[in-house]
């Protein structure tokens, strides 16, 4: 068995004489995810039989789509490439796996076989279409408020909103899954993603925020910024659930917004504070701008300048002890940078580069370093 491609042609009325049956993908709706392929037979097959693809039919696999033709339960054929194919039953089974990469082969093996259809006639051929384009626009939220640690603030509460798209990976995988034990001829997203695989999107997001914040060591406030990094880590946290049972992965997310809740805020700004006074320069500068602001609300006091410099004479003796200690913290940091090396032997030290300078005893005369004084002739040394 096996798909050979067929040479590019026009479709005409006349197909039918020249294949026994001619099986397409049919109009649906883009919320359809799998759905049944078409199967229309051609002139030239007096009697057709239902649920068999005969020697020589032609399949046409649609762009963004996967075609399988399932045998009995077992995919037999399978290309995510498009174009047209000639069904050839007396060839080696082939397999057109396109962008999906050589992993399809191994899941053509592993579940391929247990597709059981159960209840269905001892011969059933049938040819579906799996939906491969990216799904967009799909919204998620915190209902409640999520715990999440933060690399600078600790476990902090969140509520959060956006966006993610994932798309079909592996459909052998997802046609075992959806299929394996019934013949619906046409399934959708909703069906498959439906209320149970949403909510666990959401109950992961919190951990794939979380982590993503640990290893790029940033807040989460910046975490917007890292949505490439949420997907990988969801699709890693996903694997078993999304990725392996129903061959789905998450292609993209966009955080929309986080929002701090109320309690989570008072202590960020806890923290901030904190930090503030912990930093003698900006101590020293909080304080400063503080005294200038006072200044100028104490020339424009209602009751006069007096009255609004006298108030704040009271204040700045308050102050005083803050900008006393923020002072004592910046002289502390001083202390303790490192202290400039003593100058080497061959580094002439101030001192060194005076003249000696020597005055007469005699007279007072300034020498210059001479041996006697050049005023009285007095002998110096």
């Amino acid at each position: 068995m096996g798909l050979i491609k067929a040479l590019t042609s026009s479709v005409s009325s006349g197909l039918g004489d020249q294949f026994k049956e001619f099986v397409t993908c049919p109009s649906v709706d883009k919320n359809v995810l799998i759905v049944k392929g078409e199967v229309s037979h051609g002139e030239g097959n007096k009697k057709p039989s239902e649920g068999v693809i005969s020697n020589g039919s032609r399949i046409t696999v649609p762009q963004g789509w996967a075609m399988m033709l399932v045998d009995n339960g077992k995919v037999i054929e399978f290309s995510s490439e498009p174009g047209e194919y000639t069904y050839d039953n007396s060839s080696e089974p082939s397999v057109f796996y396109g962008d999906l990469g050589k992993g399809i082969l191994d899941t053509i093996k592993t579940i391929g076989s247990r597709i059981t259809f159960g209840g269905q006639t001892a011969r059933d051929q049938r040819v579906y279409y799996v939906n491969l384009l990216n799904v967009l626009g799909n919204k998620f939220g915190s209902p409640q408020p999520k715990k999440i640690t933060d690399e600078k603030y600790g476990i902090i509460e969140v509520t959060f909103f956006g966006e993610y798209a994932y798309k079909v990976d592996d459909p052998v995988a997802l046609v075992s899954s959806v299929l394996g034990a019934n013949s619906k001829d046409v399934v959708t997203f909703d069906e498959v993603m439906g209320s149970q695989l949403k909510s666990e999107f959401v109950e992961q997001i919190t951990k794939a925020i979380t982590e993503v914040m640990r290893l790029k060591k940033v807040s989460f406030g910046d975490i917007g910024l890292y949505g490439s990094d949420i997907s990988d880590k969801m699709n890693e946290i996903l694997s078993t659930s999304w990725k392996e049972k129903y061959g789905i992965i998450v292609t993209d997310v966009a955080m929309g917004d986080i929002n701090v809740t109320e309690a989570s805020m008072e202590r960020i700004n806890k923290i901030d504070d904190a930090s503030i006074f912990s930093d003698a320069k900006l101590q020293s500068g909080l304080m400063a701008s503080a005294s200038a602001e006072a200044l100028k609300n104490a020339a424009s006091n209602e009751n006069g300048a007096m009255m609004g410099f006298a108030g704040m004479n009271l204040a700045g003796n308050a102050a005083a002890g803050l900008m006393n200690a923020a002072n004592q913290n910046v002289a502390n940091q001083q202390q303790t940078q490192p202290t400039p090396e003593a100058p080497t032997e061959n580094t002439p030290s101030e001192a060194a580069v005076v003249t000696d300078v020597k005055f007469c005893p005699n007279c007072g005369t300034k020498t210059n370093g001479s041996n006697f004084c050049g005023n009285c002739g007095y002998k110096l040394k």
